[in-house]
């Protein structure tokens, strides 16, 4: 059966339901319980089949992240869901397979294990790297990691968190860099004022929720305050890394990010065309665009888009990578930003 591209993202969620809600029927519904036979053992395996192979492939598929690699680990995770997902009576005949996945999995964990603590060895060599670097810390101790250590997600996850809490208590005293080739993204926009009142009102829920639930449920009290207090550290984090971290154009190539939430590096062989027609500026940005503007009461333009050669990765929050074909920039001195741009883009 082939599935139109546009309609496959409401398809397969669908889909993924349908095989879930229809086996959680089978065996926890009075219904489904009449219905299975005396020996169920080839139900159980067309269950198996379905939690650990077909609803891994829809989700894969729906999120777009179907390889061999990432099947592997769906199928292994699949079957760790079926033994809690279908009563152990059932079940009995096939613990062995569902064994299968737990081992699987924690082969995982130590693998996980091992690439922290080769982290861990390398960071004496990584935080020379950075204190080394012209570039600030945001690009520097990223592209450090990389130098150094292999990406594996659990490595970007950490090193974000790590990103996350230097400029939350340890960058106080830094000043931002000045230079004829670094351009400042918030100066001319309420962004700082925006995190402030975001910092503030947070503050406020945090002792709100804690005041209500503390004689009602003690543990839930607890997790709303931890979360809480994270996304305070969070959004303080953020409005250092944004203050600290402006755009950055070098001979290779340019750095550019806004906070925590996103960054991406563009060698200038990857520009395709740069676009400042006005017109074009103001239309709605395509989906494959990522925007470094910093937001504000009012709506923003970019200064200028880059459309790229082929789509590259950008990093976002918690590490996560994505890949976009353009990006929309918008510097608080947009007519020196543009001429530094052009020449460098001409040479390159």
């Amino acid at each position: 059966m082939v599935l139109k591209r546009a309609s496959s993202p409401n398809v397969l969620p669908i889909l993924l339901l349908l095989v879930l809600s229809a086996n959680y029927s089978l065996y926890h519904t009075t219904l489904g319980i009449q219905l299975l036979p005396d020996q169920p053992n080839l139900v159980v395996v067309a269950s198996m089949i379905d939690l650990a192979l077909i609803s891994p492939i829809l989700f894969l598929a729906w999120i777009r992240k179907l390889n061999w690699k990432n099947l592997i680990f769906g199928i292994a995770g699949g079957l760790i869901f079926v033994s809690f997902y279908i009563p152990k009576e059932y079940l009995a005949p096939f613990k062995s397979v569902t064994w299968l996945g737990f081992a699987v999995e924690g082969s995982l964990f130590l693998l996980e294990i091992l690439v922290l603590f080769s982290l861990f060895k390398f960071l004496p060599s990584i935080v020379r790297s950075v204190k080394s670097s012209p570039l600030p810390v945001l690009y520097s101790f990223s592209n450090a990691v990389e130098n150094q250590v292999k990406s594996y997600p659990i490595i970007r996850i950490i090193c974000s968190e790590m990103l996350m809490f230097y400029f939350a208590f340890a960058a106080w005293r830094k000043k931002p860099q000045q230079d004829t080739n670094m351009f400042t993204l918030h100066q001319k926009s309420s962004l700082m004022a925006i995190r402030v009142m975001l910092i503030h009102a947070t503050v406020i829920e945090m002792a709100g929720l804690h005041w209500i639930f503390h004689e009602k449920s003690m543990i839930l009290s607890i997790v709303l305050l931890v979360i809480n207090i994270y996304t305070v550290f969070f959004f303080v984090a953020d409005l250092q890394a944004v203050r600290l971290n402006p755009l950055v154009i070098t001979e290779e190539k340019m750095y550019i990010s806004l906070g925590l939430l996103k960054r991406i590096e563009i060698k200038w062989s990857e520009v395709e065309k740069i676009i400042d027609n006005p017109q074009q500026l103001i239309q709605k940005q395509s989906k494959d665009t990522i925007e470094f503007m910093a937001r504000d009461f009012e709506e923003v333009h970019p200064n200028v888009i880059l459309k790229l050669k082929k789509p590259i990765e950008a990093t976002l929050i918690m590490g996560m990578k994505k890949e976009f074909s353009r990006v929309a920039i918008k510097v608080d001195d947009p007519n020196q930003f543009k001429e530094v741009l052009r020449k460098k883009y001409e040479l390159n």
